[in-house]
């Protein structure tokens, strides 16, 4: 029996906004600490089997209503069934003939939900590399992030950019120029500059996230993007505020100037923070954080951030401080 197995990791923007949408830049990096995985084996009928995160058992009336409110009312079936769509549209406008062997999938994911970390579209990449070696296509890696995207936003409806899905195909570390110059079409998917950077030039970063307080990435957004389109200059200048500070940051990882890094990191929340409208506990953890001396920036759509530190007692203090807030603090491990 052919079994395969394939997953695609959390991510946290380190710089910049998921900029697709406005011309901009994004830095973003993988933590390994948390993944989806998908298990796809050869059946005699195509099966898509439920995990723990598809919940139908409550214990009360009250509990299924904090689960919706936290993880909104779908779990990662819906993803799969997309993606499979999708892969056969690619591969029939591809003219490619698929086998036609069915198999049954299924996934688990212990990526925080709803805290910015993308765990939705982990689970869409780890579908889409289980389909491609079983049948075996191959989309081109640079097309790929654009392929993720089409499902999630033609598919399913879900706003969203290309970031998350560049970092977690690309993996490790990279720099994203969105620049319309950059544009190119692969397979007729739309591609931008994607530049990989090696993990070993970061400094020590830490990660926090606060999972029991998390909200759908739709309520942190504030229309930002129908701001943007309706030209509203605070709105547009930011953001071209924000590419900028990425653009230093890619330089201030090539030349290890850490001290450069964590300022920029800081000047982008607080970039953002002037044109988002922000729950206060997570101002609170930014503000925490930047309390023992490290540099804290959003590493998505609110409920975790990212920042650098500087030795283990910085780090522990880190800990204690963000723990008495309900924060968790890991060391991602992006390389």
């Amino acid at each position: 029996m052919i079994i395969i197995r394939k997953s695609a990791c959390a991510r946290a923007g380190l710089l910049g906004n998921p900029s697709d949408g406005y011309n901009g830049r994004t830095i973003s990096v993988i933590i390994r600490n948390f993944r989806a995985e998908v298990v796809l084996y050869e059946w005699d009928s195509l099966d898509i089997v439920p995990s723990a995160n598809d919940r139908a058992h409550f214990r009360s009336i009250h509990d299924l209503a904090r689960d919706v409110e936290l993880h909104g009312y779908y779990g990662g079936i819906r993803l799969i069934k997309a993606t499979i769509k999708r892969f056969l549209e690619y591969c029939q406008a591809q003219k490619l003939t698929l086998h036609d062997r069915n198999f049954s999938i299924r996934y688990q994911t212990n990526i925080p939900r709803q805290v910015g970390m993308a765990g939705s579209s982990a689970i869409i990449v780890a579908t889409l590399r289980c389909l491609m070696e079983f049948y075996g296509v191959k989309i081109p890696l640079e097309a790929q992030p654009s392929f993720v995207l089409s499902i999630e936003m033609e598919k399913l409806g879900i706003t969203a950019g290309l970031q998350d899905r560049v970092i977690q195909v690309y993996e490790g570390v990279v720099y994203m120029d969105f620049d319309p110059a950059m544009e190119h079409r692969v397979d007729g998917l739309k591609c931008y500059r994607y530049e990989p950077l090696p993990p070993a030039l970061l400094p020590p970063m830490y990660v926090a996230y606060h999972d029991s307080l998390s909200e759908p990435t739709e309520v942190f957004h504030n229309d930002i993007r129908g701001r943007f389109n309706r030209g509203e200059p605070k709105v547009v200048d930011a953001m071209k505020h924000l590419a900028e500070i990425t653009r230093q940051g890619r330089e201030a990882i090539l030349s290890r100037d850490y001290a450069l890094l964590g300022k920029l990191m800081d000047d982008n929340f607080n970039v953002r923070r002037g044109i988002y409208n922000l729950a206060p506990w997570q101002v609170n953890m930014v503000e925490v954080a930047r309390q023992c001396g490290a540099s804290a920036n959003f590493a998505g759509s609110g409920g975790a951030i990212i920042g650098t530190y500087q030795g283990e007692e910085m780090f522990a203090e880190l800990g204690k401080c963000l723990g008495a807030i309900g924060s968790k603090v890991i060391k991602p491990q992006i390389d």
